[in-house]
């Protein structure tokens, strides 16, 4: 080894080591490098960029005035804002159950189905990223509106009289983000759920204990970071989507992303609207730390 390396780099005659190239010593350092670079100039920087935003005043004419002031995260302590808060993590919470409630029985089914069909049906968990999110949003206005696909046919068949109020509402904002986000909670539940130990319910089933408790002491347990792991992919994004809000549900449905939007497009309080970002993250951050502290450790993330 050491006459190969010989005749590709030069020894030392002093000390009669091989001398390799300066920018060998830093080994797998270089590997990371370029994402590293990508990083921080995509994310650090604009991130940065938004903070430092956040500490100016809004210019007479929507532009942006370089005098350091507080006031724009005082004013997120209005009782205005503070709602609109709470009712965007009720949504996104109230997101995260329905998708775990019914993502966790198909992605059982999924993982206990034969070989052949459980490429099929990954498939059909895939085939809604092919399509924009935004055209899939429309579609659901297809199906929910007052003279929509669900109406009409429930009309017809004398079920209702009436058209049922379906849209802009926070029920249509609901059904939009559960339908948006139900792959990101499938797909990590099914990679927890196969890698299942399926003899552990022969056990329990041995030693007396019925198919509901088997499953509740022994399945869900066991399979509980798949859970947090859609939970987390679910809960962080829904608090950031501002489109399906605004088509499906209205100027009726506020919430924190719209709100956001509205700060740098509409009313051009670009400071603002940075502070509300700044404060969502810490938000979302704390959320994050009293999740791990009170439901495990950074160990539930192995099924990614």
């Amino acid at each position: 080894m050491r006459e190969s390396l010989s005749l590709q780099y030069p020894v030392d005659p002093s000390s009669g080591q091989v001398r390799r190239p300066q920018w060998q010593r830093f080994g797998p350092l270089w590997t990371v490098f370029p994402a590293s670079l990508w990083l921080v100039a995509f994310i650090a920087v604009p991130l940065g960029l938004v903070v430092v935003v956040s500490f100016f005043v809004r210019g007479t004419y929507g532009g942006i005035e370089y005098v350091f002031s507080l006031d724009n995260y005082v004013r997120l302590f209005d009782p205005l804002y503070v709602r609109i808060l709470f009712v965007s993590l009720a949504i996104a919470f109230a997101t995260t159950l329905i998708t775990a409630w019914i993502g966790y029985p198909f992605a059982y089914i999924v993982a206990r189905a034969p070989a052949r069909w459980r490429s099929v049906l990954l498939m059909l968990i895939i085939v809604p990223f092919w399509t924009n999110s935004l055209i899939r949003t429309y579609a659901m206005i297809v199906l929910l509106r007052t003279e929509g696909v669900i109406n009409t046919v429930l009309m017809n068949l004398g079920v209702i009289s009436h058209p049922l109020p379906m849209m802009y509402n926070e029920f249509a904002v609901m059904v939009g983000m559960v339908y948006e986000f139900l792959p990101f909670m499938i797909l990590p539940l099914f990679a927890s759920i196969e890698k299942f130990d399926w003899t552990l319910l022969e056990a329990a089933g041995d030693l007396g204990a019925r198919p509901w408790k088997a499953f509740l002491h022994v399945t869900l347990p066991l399979t509980f970071p798949g859970v947090i792991a859609g939970s987390l992919l679910v809960f962080i994004p829904s608090l950031g989507f501002f489109f399906i809000p605004d088509l499906l549900g209205g100027s009726k449905v506020m919430l924190i992303s719209n709100l956001i939007k509205n700060q740098f497009l509409s009313a051009r309080d670009w400071p603002f609207g940075a502070a509300l970002s700044i404060g969502l993250i810490v938000i979302t951050l704390i959320l994050l730390g009293v999740y791990f502290r009170l439901l495990g450790n950074k160990r539930d993330l192995e099924v990614f």
